[in-house]
């Protein structure tokens, strides 16, 4: 049998198109598996906790999306959980790698009814100073809006409001926001554009760890830079917080002139109706002309049972009945370290038109119970500590600016105390004449933000000529007072930590009853404020400054108490407030209302209590009352120790 080399040849090029179709199958089929198992591996090995969806709906046009883009993910093997914003828990968003949101919009620009509680934790915790600028940092996250163009400027506004917020907190966008119109838009073709973008970025990797670069190739994000969030080139199109007004209303020149002869004929209004119109947005209540009040995250914290602040730990206040408020939005100095970038208004004396004290009060107390009211079914809050809120019993005079620049400011503390609501009053030293003449305040706080003159200057930035002169004898009118009395340090590393025996040198001219001692909380850098990460102390910090503070006093002094959460410590005057081994640094406020109702005269002595054992500096609950529930978040970070002379 012959075969010709013709039908060999054949054969074998047959043969080695099958090898090479075989093994092309084969290298594909092992390329997609090993595709599929990076990104498996990728959101379940090297990050244990799953990458999230989140839907906001209010008619299922969201959860169906939702549903929609996990099964496609599934189908990549990467493993998402899918949650209904009612159903999430928002502080766990500090937790969360990636995050993937459907939002809707509902009537009037406002979220679905049961993602409420979720959109004002965002909303507000963006533009809490306390909470600062890198609360989201490892969070890379996308969001895709669903609305109406129907409803002209609210058209998905609260998809838009949720990507602005979480990159205001340090989140990271992996894609562009995304807008669906589920009326005279193409809704399915819009959704299956932005996730065949997010699919691109996942599979490419590149945004998840560099960057963000969208589905063109542009670059969309920001960097890993901790520059404020901000931007610049459209102030035009952001909120206007409390104090950054600049550009958004007459200048400065124009609303805060200071007047040489000091008279209350002032005509103009300290808040604007720009700057009004964007507080509200942001969940300020202002009051008359220059007043507002805001519920503190603490507030919310404790109506949930999971803590108080620090004033709770070191003076025994009910954090869910605390009230915070100003009476003076306007302050005489633009401290570097502060939370609005000291844009607000200054001024070194009163120039404009004055409300009345007594109605300050009344819309305080009505503007404060309103918010409390809307806690109302917010997962942990019972109805016991919800009708006690609707009470309050403190109020902490020191949201923002310089109350004590308020002409009426006894009066307004007069009636406070009247209703039996305690106060908390901090001065930024500038106004030692009317330190004098304060009446009883339940605690006077003096801020003492650095030891020197130079070092004064360089971070508070004071108006005044002779700030250093007025500084000290705001320290000298406090060792005047009777009342309970504190120094508040804010540790500012690379400015102010290395002064112990300069501080020390302050302590005998205030006398203070306690110096609190808190690390600065870094809101982002700006062309006004140059601060970094590396500016803020961690809680060992904090210790060992306090300690050596302590230790210079010889025995003066000691370290009485903590609150780690809020990096702060306590320093009380020994011999005080230290009784045969117990510290006496809560109050006793019932005691403190009949004092000041007799008219007699009384000291600090008078109406102190107990301080419980876990408040105590050094106990293992490192001033977290173990009555409220704890929820810890992830923190990593090397502790580092402050060097004292």
């Amino acid at each position: 049998m012959s075969i010709s080399f013709s039908s060999i040849h054949a054969r074998l090029t047959l043969l080695a198109l099958f090898s090479a179709t075989t093994f092309y199958c084969f290298y594909k089929s092992r390329r997609l598996r090993n595709l599929k198992f990076s990104l498996s591996n990728r959101f379940s090995n090297a990050n244990p906790k799953k990458p999230m969806i989140i839907f906001l709906s209010q008619t299922g046009t969201s959860k169906t999306l939702a549903h929609r883009l996990h099964r496609l993910l599934s189908s990549s093997d990467v493993v998402f959980d899918l949650v209904d914003s009612k159903n999430y828990e928002p502080e766990d968003l500090a937790k969360e790698t990636l995050v993937l949101v459907v939002a809707s919009t509902w009537e009037d620009g406002k979220p679905p009814s049961g993602s409420n509680f979720l959109a004002t934790w965002l909303s507000e915790t963006a533009t809490d100073f306390r909470v600062g600028s890198l609360l989201l940092s490892r969070c890379r996250f996308a969001v895709f809006g669903v609305g109406s163009r129907a409803y002209g400027e609210t058209f998905n506004a609260v998809a838009r409001d949720f990507a602005s917020q979480m990159k205001a907190l340090g989140a990271t966008e992996i894609v562009p926001m995304w807008e669906g119109d589920v009326d005279g838009g193409n809704l399915d073709e819009d959704f299956e554009i932005w996730c065949g973008k997010v699919v691109g970025v996942l599979k490419g990797g590149g945004a998840l760890e560099n960057g963000v670069v969208d589905g063109d190739g542009g670059e969309c994000g920001n960097d890993s830079s901790f520059e404020d969030s901000d931007d610049e080139s459209e102030p035009e199109s952001e909120i206007v917080d409390l104090e950054d007004i600049a550009g958004k209303a007459p200048s400065r020149k124009s609303v805060a002139v200071v007047e040489s002869n000091g008279k209350l004929n002032g005509k103009k209004e300290m808040v604007t109706p720009v700057i009004r119109a964007n507080l509200v947005k942001q969940g300020y209540k202002i009051i008359g002309s220059h007043s507002g009040v805001k519920i503190c995250r603490w507030t919310k914290s404790q109506l949930r049972g999971r803590g108080g602040c620090y004033k709770h730990s070191f003076y025994g206040i009910e954090s869910h009945r605390c009230m915070e408020a100003t009476p003076s939005l306007a302050c005489a100095n633009k401290c570097v370290f502060c939370w609005r970038h000291h844009t607000n208004p200054v001024a070194k004396s009163w120039q404009w038109e004055m409300d009345d004290p007594v109605e300050i009060v009344n819309s305080a107390i009505e503007l404060h119970t309103n918010m409390i009211k809307q806690m109302k079914g917010v997962p942990g809050v019972t109805l016991e500590r919800l009708n006690e809120g609707l009470s309050p019993r403190h109020c902490a005079l020191s949201l923002v600016g310089e109350p004590i620049m308020y002409p009426e400011i006894n009066t307004l503390v007069d009636e406070l105390h009247k209703r039996r609501i305690s106060t908390f009053l901090v001065t930024n030293a500038q106004f030692p004449d009317k330190i004098k003449l304060l009446r009883p305040i339940t605690q006077l706080y003096v801020s003492v933000d650095a030891a020197t003159k130079d070092s004064l200057k360089a971070i508070d930035r004071p108006l005044f000529g002779d700030f250093w002169e007025r500084f000290i004898d705001s320290l000298t009118a406090l060792k005047e007072k009777h009342q309970r009395t504190v120094y508040r340090l804010t540790l500012v590393k690379g400015w102010n930590t290395e002064d112990i025996d300069a501080y020390f040198k302050l302590f005998s001219i205030g006398e203070p009853d306690f110096i609190e001692i808190k690390g600065v909380t870094y809101c982002g850098s700006t062309a006004t404020s140059k601060l970094t990460m590396e500016n803020v102390p961690w809680h060992a910090d904090v210790k060992a400054f306090s300690e050596a503070l302590a230790l210079k006093s010889q025995g003066e002094y000691e370290v009485a108490c903590e609150h780690a959460h809020s990096c702060c410590v306590l320093l009380a005057k020994t011999k005080k407030f230290k009784i045969d081994g117990q510290w006496y640094t809560w109050i006793d406020y019932e005691k403190f209302h009949d004092l000041v109702a007799s008219g007699s005269t009384f000291d600090s002595t008078d109406y102190m209590a107990t301080t419980p054992s876990w408040a105590v500096y050094g106990a293992e609950e490192s001033g977290f009352d173990p009555a409220q529930s704890r929820f810890k978040k992830e923190r990593h970070h090397k502790s580092s120790r402050v060097q004292s002379s």
